[in-house]
């Protein structure tokens, strides 16, 4: 099953998407210029080999539920989110915010 939900911010609305796969879940809010997601996302694939792409994303790694995606602390994020101010360590829903 696949749930999208829209979050709401003072920058804009984001979409929260969960995706129930046997034995585990995937989460990501995405803005129309980047998104946040679990561990899933292998950030430097991101960065080494879709590099051209410049794709603005940022990993959390332990997370079950949107809620723990947006409230914790990003692992790592790729060189474009960077660039633009977005850092490992930066609390989910502050990327996203930076993400419009």
């Amino acid at each position: 099953m696949i749930e999208v939900k829209p979050i709401h911010f003072e920058e804009g609305t984001a979409m929260a998407v969960t995706v129930y796969l046997p034995k585990t879940t995937l989460l990501a809010v995405t803005t129309d210029k980047g998104y946040i997601m679990c561990g899933a996302l292998d950030v430097g694939l991101l960065n080494q080999k879709l590099a051209s792409r410049e794709i603005l994303a940022g990993r959390a790694v332990g997370v079950k539920t949107i809620q723990e995606l947006l409230d914790a602390p990003l692992e790592s994020v790729t060189l474009t989110a960077e660039a633009k101010g977005i850092t490992a360590g930066m609390i989910g829903k502050e990327a996203i915010r930076k993400m419009f």
